[in-house]
């Protein structure tokens, strides 16, 4: 045999390798289930449901292009490391307050009840060599968190569902609230049926008296694996005693959030997406020059963002989305709540 056939054996050998990893990893438990049965039934009974996948209320181009195609922004970034706060977590206040532990990860306190969302403390990403958090932002874990009355998922993409991270949160959580299908990964993962909630977009439930959640429409995309759309993606109102909350999720802009500022007649805080975004994802993420329009087309009273200052899925600074926010809310004139990681923070008037 050659040493040119050798070597083209050795590479076929590599490559045979690579493929038989990468399947091995795809069957893992963290990359979940793809729906089945009953649920896969009402899947299909789904208005924004059809040929074989969930579609967003209007037309969506996944790449729209014009941007850089690098998927990494700066790992140091200029202006420092983003600042972090830890502290003791079981000890809220009694009134309401919001933590955020960096990217879309945060607890609400809301009239007595505790509402977890997206919580991601582990990693972003299917293997942890990919997408790391930023240098001291990973501090938190489930066990610091307190006992939660509803876990909150807003889509299965892995910075928003971390397997290890809900698994070890499963004896603090009372309720699971996800979008429609993404309960086949929680029952995959061990979690009771009746313990979830899954709804789909202008669903609503009565969680206890005087708390009502609306799960609502978001203009982005789901999946964690190569096939795409087959769960559902959702934004959420949530209605309580003292403040009325808008969960935002990923999405990029497009009509509903006038639509949400004419269904609710109070909205007292909208955490918004604010980072991450690229010209070549520009309907499917909230571009900078939008954050502003979309609070005020909401009529939202406060403005808080996330999606940001944790992980680089994006080519922008890393504290570009800190100077956007305030520029938006500048413009367009509204009360903006800028949080530090890991910080209790008050929500009042």
């Amino acid at each position: 045999m050659s040493k040119f056939m050798k070597i083209i054996l050795i590479l076929l050998g590599l490559i045979a390798l690579f493929i038989l990893g990468v399947v091995v990893l795809m069957h893992t438990p963290a990359f979940g289930r793809a729906p089945r049965g009953e649920r896969l039934e009402k899947i299909k009974q789904s208005p924004n449901y059809h040929d074989g996948a969930f579609h967003n209320e209007q037309p969506t181009t996944m790449m729209t292009g014009g941007g850089k195609r690098s998927l990494v922004s700066n790992r140091v970034p200029p202006a420092g490391q983003p600042e972090v706060i830890k502290q003791d977590y079981t000890q809220l206040p009694d009134s309401d307050c919001i933590v955020w532990f960096g990217h879309s990860s945060y607890l609400l306190q809301l009239s007595g009840k505790r509402f977890l969302v997206d919580p991601v403390f582990y990693k972003g990403s299917p293997v942890s060599f990919f997408n790391k958090p930023f240098d001291g932002t990973n501090v938190f874990s489930p066990q610091d968190m307190p006992n939660v009355d509803f876990l909150i998922i807003t889509h299965d993409h892995w910075d928003h569902l971390d397997y290890r991270t809900v698994k070890e949160l499963k004896d603090k959580v009372g309720k699971i609230i996800v979008p429609l299908g993404v309960g086949e990964d929680f029952e995959y993962w061990g979690f009771p049926v009746d313990q979830l909630i899954e709804l789909d977009w202008y669903e609503s439930v009565t969680l206890a008296d005087g708390f009502k959640l609306n799960c609502l429409p978001s203009r982005h995309f789901s999946g964690r694996n190569l096939k795409r759309n087959y769960t559902l993606w959702a934004s959420y109102m949530v209605e309580t005693p003292s403040n009325n909350v808008f969960i935002g999720g990923d999405g990029g802009y497009d009509d509903r959030f006038k639509r949400f500022g004419e269904m609710f007649e109070k909205i007292d805080y909208a955490i918004m997406e604010n980072g991450q975004y690229n010209q070549n994802w520009s309907q499917i993420h909230t571009l900078p020059e939008q954050l502003g329009l979309e609070i005020k087309e909401m009529n939202a009273r406060h403005a808080i963002t996330v999606h940001h200052s944790k992980f680089a899925l994006a080519n922008h600074e890393w504290d570009e989305p800190l100077r956007n926010e305030l520029n938006a809310a500048l413009q367009y004139d509204f009360p903006l709540i800028v949080l530090t990681i890991g910080k209790i923070t008050a929500l009042d008037d």
